[in-house]
């Protein structure tokens, strides 16, 4: 399979999980593409999207997918398959929110979500990809 990847990030934790998500993909073989600055027109819609994104000030993208989601806001995105991946920190009310906006984005585009979202827990999770690969492993059963 194919997977296009593409990470809104402030801190750096969305593209840690990006590079272990790639790492798990390619070791099973797969082509993978990350897109640290994402740009409609440089993904491969024809591949399966990975989203993976934090969540930044008062429930906002980050700074780096805030073009991306408002391009593909005004898109068609007849039945592009995805996955979402959102980290946050629970103590906040605006937890995921990022990744909630994605996929609230692609699926009124009209894309296909293939699993249900994971909204990793910083607080619980200190080390976010070691839970992005497990939920990873588990989507990869049912593809």
């Amino acid at each position: 399979m194919k997977f296009e990847i593409v990470v809104g990030s402030v801190l750096g934790a969305s593209e840690y999980v990006a590079e272990a998500i790639k790492a798990q993909l390619e070791e099973r073989k797969h082509q993978v593409v990350i897109h640290f600055e994402p740009n409609v027109d440089e993904v491969n819609f024809n591949n399966i999207l990975i989203v993976v994104t934090s969540t930044h000030g008062a429930g906002d993208l980050p700074d780096n997918i805030q073009a991306f989601q408002s391009q593909l806001a005004k898109r068609t995105l007849n039945d592009i398959p995805f996955i979402v991946i959102g980290l946050g920190d629970s103590s906040y009310d605006t937890f995921c929110q990022g990744a909630i906006t994605m996929e609230d984005t692609l699926l009124k585009g009209g894309a296909r979500r293939l699993h249900p979202p994971i909204h990793i827990d910083v607080l619980h999770h200190p080390i976010p990809e070691d839970e992005a690969v497990i939920f990873m492993q588990k989507v990869l059963t049912t593809l």
